[in-house]
């Protein structure tokens, strides 16, 4: 079925999904700042990271939307009120509003795209939502290992990665401070999950 772009829902949607991506930005945005004042680096770029990629979502909805250029559109929309005290709490909220916009939202705006006859937006409400699931399972990740009091400990020896200067050390344990740099725990990674290492190439 074909219908023309101002009448379709798939209008609508792409201009709930740009207000959703602009607004998760923000709170990710907020986050990392929160997580920046308890000295927890490693938490702060997740945050950021990931807003970055939810900015550029936003970007691609909004893209599709050049041929409504000057108009002014009324969409309904849900919007999580984030505002926890600890980050355990914000990680857990995150993981929950990533997996909603996977397994629902965005799955359900690239079936009606598709269905209205606009196959591109489908495809990227469909590629976007297999991002979303993504970021849900590394908020998930990090969210396991502060639960467990294991952000910073491992059960074996394994390689630390400092990601202020790059340092890296073998321990069970991330230093409290980067022998080389002086920053704090907070600056360690796992470098097995550390930007652009451990990669196979």
């Amino acid at each position: 079925m074909s219908i023309t772009f101002a009448e379709s829902e798939t209008k609508k949607n792409l201009m709930r999904a740009f207000a959703c991506e602009s607004q998760t930005r923000n709170c990710y945005t907020f986050v990392a700042e929160q997580a920046k004042a308890l000295d927890m680096y490693v938490l702060e770029m997740l945050f950021r990271y990931t807003a970055e990629q939810e900015k550029e979502h936003a970007e691609i909805f909004y893209r599709f939307l050049k041929e409504a250029s000057g108009e002014s559109m009324v969409v309904d929309g849900a919007y999580p009120i984030e505002l926890e005290d600890n980050l355990l709490a914000l990680l857990r909220d995150a993981q929950k509003r990533e997996y909603e916009e996977h397994d629902t939202i965005y799955k359900e705006f690239g079936d009606v795209a598709l269905q209205e006859g606009y196959s591109e937006i489908a495809f990227a409400f469909h590629q976007i939502a297999r991002v979303e699931k993504i970021h849900g399972d590394r908020f998930g990740k990090y969210a396991d290992l502060l639960e467990q009091g294991k952000l910073f400990v491992a059960d074996h020896a394994l390689k630390w990665n400092c990601l202020n200067c790059g340092a890296v050390f073998d321990s069970k344990e991330a230093p409290e401070k980067c022998p080389v740099c002086r920053h704090g725990r907070g600056y360690f990674i796992r470098r097995t999950a550390a930007p652009f290492d451990e990669c196979e190439f």
